[in-house]
């Protein structure tokens, strides 16, 4: 913005309260000038605000501050645009003026801001002389000692622009021979001294008073080191006479117990070195090092040393990039140094030395040493190398975990030079995995994963031989070694596979096939999985092999064509080995960079396209293999192969193509004359695993083959298709197939453009086959139109309002992903039409007179049922009208007259995705007759599915259009809409209620309400009040529900129910959602979600499965397992050991405890009826035992015949109503039993007996069951003994 402007827009501001007095001032100089007949120039200003400047600020202070800080905000608006010269002569006496401000106690913020504002435009034009003067208050370094103590101001405003003065001023030296500003020593030693001072008084107050004086002397620590970080980002760096002092300050800083302070120590660290990034300050650099090397604290410090070892590795970071030969040259000696803090006992320090060397190892070795090795290169990286194997001794026994991490580092950087630099490292690395005692076994498969990596699988196998063939005592086998081989193989040998894990996978196979049809062993499926290990390593060596060319043969492609049709197992892996070798080449012809390209692979373009070249050779017969194989897998277990086919047929050449071609269509020709057509409905609903038909597999095969065929070969898969969807006689899932011709060739970049070219068939095409499509085939068939839509040629427009009806009804389709498709196929519509082109309204199909065809929800075809006269006349010859959204718009509008209200429904829903996608585009009469005629529906209409339809238009209108558009329609909107919020269907109203509510957040309550009959006022209030509610609590637990609201918006977003997943579009959610959540009172809450915590965050629980004789180990493995979010079941334990039937005297069974009491005793029956014991018979009456007996049978709790014949008996007390069951022979045996006693014996019956439950081994044993003559305890713990319901003992 120009002085002029900013000048202007303080004169037209006035009414601004911080621009009131300016603007006075500014129209007072305005005035003079105007009356002296001056221009109004930057110098004139200049002249006028400085004799206003002496009335207002004087050496006392200022007379008027209002006016005092306008005249000196002019002055720092102006300063920039005055000559230079003229700035440099009236420095003394603007400086004179600014003096008061700046250097009294009660200044305010506004005018203090505003002086440096000055002070800086001063500063900046002072010229060298100038700088060498002495400080005084006239000297420009007397200012920059005043911009010094106001940058460590307690106002954060006036510090901050202070701060942005000092960076100003020192970034724009005066022309000289030196790289540093002249003020800028001078600004170092100051921010150096002061913050010294603050840094030794926060010592003492701490050792004094505690950690709560050092809080509150952080802030001035802070603002010191904030000057300290401004003065070296201006400076760039720091100047060199002063960094030692510095660099011992800011580590001692850097130990502090404040983390804040401890961050802007490193922050300033960052500064000076980024600041010493770049060629003119780069000389500082090495004299940084030394200083901080030199400073090295006591390698048992755990607080200053972890910094120091921080701030060491940014120090070589940036060495690395200013000169990066030299830095790798010293590398061995610093990565010796920091390697030996990895014995210390403090785990910080070994953790800050082991990212450290990281560090080292990442930036420090450069491109060139990997590529091309000098010897002292090669010498250099021996050292580091005999570094990391010392790292791997008994001494760093402790830091093994961070010296894995340390060696992982080393491979990703040296790649193929770590071997066989590291080839002792992975040997040792390779015995400790071995070892079964070793506790790193994780850690050690980290670092060997890398090393295959970096390395190749052959060079670790060298070292680390598998021994699985041929095992011997002191070969050990390691065949742990194959799952790591496989997650890292990659651009490697792959002869290696073929000379060692190939003849490994025969020699096991052939063990395999030595067993015969015998039952599996545990070594013959040992001797299976070696097999299906190997085979799954192949992905990886195919992924850019290096030697390609040599290793893939014919032998080996005559090996790999056999195991396909051979070995169904390795399918999977010997597919995506194949792909891997054409798609690994062709992403390395894609990549722009070739540097880098060589760095990270070693495989040139050039060698890539010989590879290609090479594997195009072999590509016509691997395709009639994986032909073959495709034919004879299920379907189920087609795709790898398909996608193999796909990659080789992009690099088959043509001529071969097209004779591929040829003979799968003859082929397919010849199973669809065999194949009868009833045969072809029957495989409809195939099973599983059954094979499908020969014309299936080979319609696939087509259209994987569509993308790469010939302009010559089109014409024919053409007609094809032509002959298969123009046929009554073949099943759906043919015809689907052949729909996705089209979309597989419009993929294709060299293709596209033969579409346009066949447009015409493509279009009689689509109506012929229009009367036989159907559901299966819909999406297919609307994903072709798409693509036909987009080539059509101006003067094919009328092919749009030919199939538009088909499309329209698409979208009330019941699947989705053709309901998608219909949206998707209308908007392309949308989009030609917007291009531009002519309507021949007469070549539209049926156009002449009405049709009233309507498409039922199963039919497959559908028409409007009466265009409008609109397209039918237009302003051209013979009917022709005009492309445009508008005229698109009204084709669409001709379903409103359908006769079905399924047709009128899908119209609706169409026209409002067409209105929210162009609703910036459509013209203002369009859209006001649309409004209008859709709104009629929903006060016309009784149909719930058009008012369904409605509902969503009127909604995406309210967020789609202008807010005054829709505004004027709500006297006649909201009557409508209440009508329906009466409606008993709670989807209906929970629409029309969003709708309200939508309208209530733009326009008002009182503007809704206006329009709101009486009878629907408490819809309204309820409105209001659910968002009188919301804004509350938001208000209210803004502060409180931020931590919580994050940590649920995270696992919401985890879990895939973030607001933003809801739905799959902007239009599902511009229809089907709102922008805030329904409330549900806190009643419904509770009910719903039972137990849940505030703000409907419910509370998970864990539980743990613990067995009843072992506690669960917690430090096990597998303890895991144990652990569940859902509340285990309590399981019925089987007794130990099947007990007897207890009966008494009388025969009666004894149901409870296994214990009886000494004052009763049992007595029970063998097998063969022998009594086992006697009952005191004193203590019972015949008369209770018979009215037990009769409870006991008739009673409300008595026993039920259940399943296999079982009593059952509900149990008393209990809330979920168990049942215990009894054996019904047990039962039958015990009555025999007790009938011989009456008859032989007589004995009476007792009074009181024992209960026992008796069954089969099925039934728990329960211990004092209420209900049962148990003991029921009450709450203070005390219980009596009772019987049953009532008061008497259960019998049977």
């Amino acid at each position: 913005m120009s002085l002029e402007e900013r000048l202007d827009k303080i004169r037209s501001s006035p009414k601004l309260q911080n621009q009131q007095y300016t603007a006075v001032i500014l129209n007072a100089v305005d005035e003079t000038l105007r009356g002296q007949n001056s221009k109004p120039t930057p110098t004139a200003y200049l002249a006028a605000l400085l004799s206003l400047l002496n009335q207002y600020i004087n050496a006392h202070g200022t007379n008027n501050k209002d006016l005092a800080h306008a005249v000196v905000y002019l002055l720092d608006l102006l300063a920039p645009h005055v000559p230079p010269p003229l700035l440099r002569s009236k420095f003394p006496q603007i400086l004179n003026n600014l003096a008061s401000p700046l250097t009294h106690v009660d200044s305010e913020a506004p005018i203090l801001k505003a002086s440096i504002g000055c002070l800086e435009s001063l500063l900046v034009q002072q010229d060298s002389q100038a700088w060498h003067l002495p400080v005084n208050q006239t000297s420009p370094r007397g200012a920059i000692a005043g911009l010094l103590q106001l940058a460590v101001d307690r106002r954060p405003k006036v510090r901050k622009r202070a701060h942005d003065a000092l960076i100003k001023v020192l970034q724009n030296p005066p022309p000289s021979p030196s790289v540093d500003h002249p003020a800028a020593d001078m600004c170092a030693e100051y921010a150096l001294r002061s913050l010294k001072e603050i840094a030794e008084a926060d010592g003492k107050q701490r050792k004094h008073h505690g950690q709560r004086e050092e809080q509150q002397k952080a802030p001035e620590l802070v603002h010191a080191m904030q000057l300290v970080r401004t003065i070296a980002t201006a400076s760039g760096g720091w100047p060199s006479r002063k960094i030692d002092s510095l660099c011992e300050l800011l580590l001692n800083i850097a130990k502090s117990s404040n983390q804040y302070l401890t961050m802007t120590t490193f922050d300033v660290f960052e500064v000076i070195f980024s600041g010493m990034a770049n060629e003119e300050s780069s000389p500082k650099l090495p004299r940084l090092i030394e200083v901080i090397e030199e400073l090295q604290p006591s390698r048992n410090d755990s607080e200053l040393l972890p910094p120091w070892i921080a701030v060491l590795s940014r120090a070589y970071d940036v060495s690395s990039q200013v000169v990066p030969e030299d830095t790798f040259q010293k590398l061995p000696e610093v990565f010796a140094s920091v390697a030996g803090f990895l014995d210390s006992p403090s785990h910080n320090i070994r953790v800050s030395a082991s990212e450290c060397l990281i560090s080292l190892f990442h930036n420090c070795i450069p491109h060139s040493v990997v590529l091309e090795p000098s010897i002292f290169d090669e010498k250099v990286l021996e050292k580091i190398a005999k570094t990391l194997m010392n790292l791997l001794s008994v001494k760093y026994q402790s830091a093994w975990m961070e010296v894995f991490n340390v060696l992982s580092s080393a491979f990703d950087a040296l790649r193929w030079r770590s071997s066989p630099l590291l080839a002792p490292v992975i040997k040792v690395i390779g015995d400790l995995r071995a070892n079964d005692a070793f506790s790193g076994k994780k850690e050690a498969d980290a670092v060997l994963v890398k090393a295959i990596h970096a390395a190749g699988p052959d060079n670790i196998m060298d070292v680390l031989p598998l021994n699985l063939a041929k095992p011997a005592p002191d070969r050990p086998g390691r065949a742990w070694l194959l799952p790591l081989v496989r997650d890292a193989v990659h651009n490697t040998r792959l002869s290696h596979f073929r000379s060692e894990l190939v003849p490994l996978s025969e020699a096991m196979f052939q063990r395999v096939l030595n067993h015969g049809a015998a039952e599996k062993t545990m070594e013959i499926k040992i001797f299976e999985t070696i097999v299906n290990q190997v085979w799954s390593c192949f992905p990886g060596y195919c992924d850019l092999p290096l030697d390609l060319i040599n290793a893939f043969d014919q032998n080996f492609a005559e090996l790999i064509s056999n195991l396909l049709y051979q070995q169904t197992d390795l399918r999977v892996a010997l597919c995506q080995g194949l792909q891997n070798l054409v798609e690994s080449n062709q992403a390395t012809l894609s990549v722009d960079e070739e540097s880098d390209l060589s760095v990270q692979t070693r495989v040139t373009k050039e060698n890539a396209k010989e590879n290609i070249r090479h594997l195009g050779g072999f590509a016509g017969n691997m395709l009639a293999v994986l032909f073959n194989v495709y034919s004879q897998t299920l379907p189920q277990y087609r795709g790898p192969i398909l996608t193999c086919i796909n990659a080789y047929l992009s690099i088959t050449p043509e001529q071969e193509l097209t004779e591929t071609l040829h003979r799968v269509t003859v082929m397919l020709e010849n199973s669809i004359a065999e194949e009868a057509p009833k045969d072809h409905v029957s495989k409809t609903s195939k099973p599983e695993n059954r094979m499908p038909a020969t014309s299936h597999t080979l319609m696939d095969l087509l259209v994987v083959l569509s993308p790469h065929l010939t302009a010559v070969s089109l014409p024919s898969l053409l007609s094809l298709a032509t002959k298969i969807l123009l046929s009554k006689d073949f099943d759906p899932a043919l015809k689907k197939k052949a729909y996705k011709f089209i979309p597989r060739i419009a993929s294709s970049p060299t293709l596209s453009s033969l579409l346009t070219a066949h447009s015409t068939t493509l279009q009689q095409l689509v109506l012929d086959s229009a009367p036989l499509v159907v559901a299966q085939t819909r999406r297919d068939r609307l994903a072709a139109l798409k693509e036909i839509v987009q080539r059509l040629p101006e003067n094919d427009l009328w092919f749009i309002p030919a199939v538009l009806p088909e499309v329209v009804i698409s979208a009330k389709e019941i699947n989705q992903r053709a309901r998608e498709a219909g949206f998707d196929v209308l908007v392309t519509m949308g989009e030609r039409m917007s291009q531009g082109g002519v309507v021949k309204t007469l070549k539209v199909p049926g156009l002449a007179e009405p049709i009233d065809q309507q498409q039922t929800k199963g039919d497959a075809t559908m028409h409007i049922d009466q265009l409008p006269s609109q397209t039918t006349t237009g302003d051209g010859e013979g009917g022709d009208v005009p492309a445009s959204l508008d005229e698109y718009i009204t084709m669409l509008s001709a379903g409103l007259a359908g006769s079905s209200p399924h047709t009128i429904a899908a119209t609706i829903t169409s026209l409002s995705r067409v209105l929210f996608t162009f609703h910036g585009e459509l013209s203002h009469p369009t859209l006001t007759d649309l409004l209008d005629t859709v709104s009629l529906f929903l006060s016309s209409s009784p149909n719930r599915e058009i008012v369904r339809s409605t509902l969503g238009f009127i909604k995406v209108a309210i967020v789609a259009l202008p807010n005054d558009m829709m505004g004027e329609r709500l006297s006649v909107l909201v009557p409508t809409l209440c009508k329906w919020a009466r409606e008993q269907k709670e989807r209906l109203k929970m629409k029309v209620k969003n709708i309200l509510e939508r309208m209530v957040r733009i326009w008002g309550f009182e503007a809704v309400e206006k329009w709101t009959p009486e009878e629907q006022r408490k819809l309204l209030a309820n409105i209001r009040k659910i968002r009188d509610r919301r804004k509350r609590r938001k208000e209210a637990g803004k502060g409180e529900m931020e931590d919580e609201d994050e940590e649920v918006e995270g696992v919401e977003a985890a879990n895939g129910n973030s607001r933003k997943k809801q739905f799959e579009s902007e239009f599902d959610e511009a229809v089907y959602g709102s922008e805030d959540e329904e409330e549900i009172d806190e009643g419904e809450m509770e009910i719903e979600t039972g137990k849940r915590g505030k703000r409907g965050k419910t509370e998970r629980q864990a539980y743990i499965h613990e067995e009843e004789d072992e506690p669960l180990d917690l430090l096990d493995r597998k303890a895991l397992g144990n652990i569940s979010t859902t509340k285990p079941l309590q399981r019925r334990q089987p007794p130990a050991q099947r007990m007897k039937a207890k009966v008494n005297l009388d025969g009666k069974l004894l149901l409870g405890d296994d214990e009886s009491d000494d004052d009763e005793e049992m007595q029970t029956f063998d097998d063969a009826g022998n009594v086992e014991a006697k009952l005191n018979a004193n203590e019972a009456s015949l008369e209770a035992g018979i009215d037990a007996y009769v409870s006991a049978i008739r009673g409300k709790d008595a026993g039920h015949r259940g399943q296999k014949g079982k009593l059952k008996f509900k149990q008393k007390g209990r809330e979920d109503h168990d049942e215990m069951e009894v054996d019904a022979r047990q039962v039958a045996t015990a009555q025999k039993q007790k009938v011989a006693m009456n008859v032989n014996r007589g004995n009476p019956t007792p009074s009181k007996v024992r209960t026992e439950r008796v069954g089969k081994g099925s039934i728990a044993k329960r211990a004092q069951r209420p209900g049962l003559g148990a003991t029921k305890m009450k709450h203070d713990g005390v219980g009596k003994k009772r019987g049953g319901r009532d008061g008497r003992t259960w019998r049977s």
